[in-house]
C-alpha cells in the first residue's frame, strides 16, 4: 500500500497582539532601522497574507526599511481585498548588483489591492544615473502588472533609479494623492508610464521629474489624467508611439485641469518614423491646461527620434485622429507655442484647437507650425492658426 499526503495550503496565522487579518512587517523580522535588509521579512508577510481569507492588511509601521529587489505576487486566491498600509520610508539598496531584473517592487496578479498609509519609496536613483541607458532601456521602480482595481492614494515616490511607477496591463488602476519627486536631471525617471491599460485614472497628484510627468504609451484605453500639477520635467507625453511591432492602440484618453510649470514639454504626442505596424491614437482630449514657462507647449511630433540619427526617415505608420485641445492658455518660452508636425504616410485628422491663448516670454508674438495635419480651429487663437 503507498500513503500519500497532498500538500495543502498553509494559512499562516498573524502574530499574538495583532488583529486578525493584519500582518505587521515588524512581527516577522522587520527591524526598520535602515541599515538590515528587511527584503525576507516583507516577502513572509505578503506569502502570510496572500495565503489568509477575507479582507487582510499588511502594516508598514513609521521607521525606515532597506529592501532590495522584492516581488508581490498573486494570485490571492482566497483574498477578497489586501491593502498595504505603508507608513514609514521603504529604501532601495545602492548595490546594484542586487538587481537582475528591472523592478525594485512589483506588485503583480493581485486584485482589490490598495496601496496608501502616507509612505514614501525612496529609490535613491542617483547612485545609478550616471550608468542610464536612456532611453535604450525601460526600468521602473515600482511595478502594478495584471492588476484588476487598483487603487494606489497618499504615497510618495523619491529619486527613483528610472522610472518611478510603471502600470502595466491593469483595468481599474485609480490613483490619487501621489507626490512624485526627483531632480529636473535625472535620467529617464518618468513620473507615472501607463502600458495595455484600460480604465485608468490619475488625480490630485504632483509630479517633478527627470522626464515625462506622465507617459501615456501602447495599448491604453480609457484614461483620465486630472488635477495633476507637473514640473520639472518633460511635460504629459502620448507615446512614444509605434516603435516596436505589435503595438495596441492608444484610444479614449483625457486630459484635464491640469498645469504645467517650467517644463521642456507641454502637451506632447509623439511617434517614432519607420514604424513596423500600422497601428491608431486618436479620441483624446486636453483641456483646462495652465501652461507656465514651458518651452514647447502644444506638440504633436510624428518624427520623433531622441538618438543623433536614425536609420531611416520613413513616415510614421500611426494613425493619429480625432484629438482636441481646448482652453489652454499661459506662456511659452520658445515663439513656436504650438507644433503639429504629422507624418506624410499618414496625415493627422480631425485636430481642433479651442480658445488657445500662449505667450511668448520672448516678447514679440507667439507662432504655430503645422505639416500634414487636417485642422479646425475656434475661439481665441494665440498663436494665430496655421495657413
Amino acid at each position: 500500500m503507498t500513503m500519500a499526503w497532498r500538500r495543502k495550503e498553509m494559512i499562516r496565522a498573524p502574530p499574538r497582539g495583532f488583529d486578525v487579518g493584519t500582518f505587521n512587517v515588524r512581527s516577522y523580522g522587520a527591524k526598520a532601522d535602515g541599515t538590515t535588509d528587511d527584503s525576507k521579512a516583507f516577502a513572509s508577510a505578503w506569502t502570510a497574507a496572500c495565503s489568509s481569507i477575507g479582507t487582510v492588511t499588511i502594516l508598514i509601521p513609521s521607521g525606515t526599511y532597506l529592501l532590495g529587489p522584492t516581488q508581490f505576487r498573486g494570485p490571492c486566491n482566497n483574498v477578497h481585498s489586501l491593502k498595504i498600509e505603508v507608513q514609514g520610508t521603504l529604501l532601495a539598496t545602492t548595490d546594484l548588483s542586487k538587481y537582475p531584473s528591472d523592478e525594485w517592487l512589483e506588485f503583480a496578479r493581485v486584485n482589490n489591492l490598495t496601496l496608501t498609509g502616507g509612505g514614501i519609496f525612496h529609490g535613491r536613483g542617483a547612485v545609478s544615473w550616471p550608468f542610464n541607458k536612456c532611453p535604450m532601456k525601460k526600468d521602473f521602480d515600482k511595478v502594478h502588472r495584471d492588476d484588476k482595481r487598483t487603487v494606489v492614494d497618499n504615497i510618495s515616490s523619491v529619486n527613483p533609479k528610472f522610472f518611478h511607477i510603471a502600470i502595466l496591463g491593469c483595468t481599474n488602476f485609480k490613483g490619487t494623492n501621489l507626490k512624485i519627486a526627483a531632480p529636473a536631471n535625472s535620467p529617464n525617471t518618468d513620473g507615472i508610464h501607463l502600458e495595455r491599460n484600460s480604465r485608468v485614472s490619475i488625480h490630485r497628484s504632483s509630479i517633478a521629474t527627470g522626464d515625462d510627468c506622465v507617459s501615456v504609451g501602447e495599448g491604453n484605453s480609457e484614461v483620465s489624467l486630472t488635477r495633476i500639477k507637473c514640473g520639472p520635467g518633460h511635460g504629459i507625453s502620448v507615446g512614444s508611439l509605434g516603435r516596436y511591432e505589435g503595438e495596441g492602440d492608444v484610444r479614449g484618453l483625457t486630459v484635464k485641469d491640469c498645469s504645467l510649470t517650467g517644463t521642456s514639454n507641454g502637451l506632447r504626442i509623439k511617434t517614432w518614423q519607420n514604424s513596423p505596424g500600422a497601428t491608431t491614437a486618436a479620441n483624446m482630449t486636453f483641456e483646462n491646461i495652465v501652461m507656465d514657462h514651458v518651452d514647447n507647449p502644444i506638440i504633436i511630433d510624428q518624427t520623433y527620434c531622441p538618438y543623433t540619427d536614425c536609420p531611416s526617415n520613413a513616415p510614421s505608420r500611426v494613425k493619429i485622429s480625432d484629438i482636441k485641445f481646448k482652453n489652454i492658455r499661459g506662456t511659452s518660452t520658445t515663439p513656436v507655442a504650438v507644433t503639429l508636425r504629422c507624418s506624410k504616410g499618414m496625415p493627422c485628422r480631425n485636430v481642433t484647437l479651442h480658445d488657445v491663448s500662449l505667450d511668448y516670454l520672448g516678447g514679440a508674438g507667439t507662432t504655430a507650425t503645422c505639416l500634414n495635419v487636417q485642422q479646425a480651429f475656434s475661439g481665441t487663437q494665440n498663436p494665430q492658426r496655421c495657413q
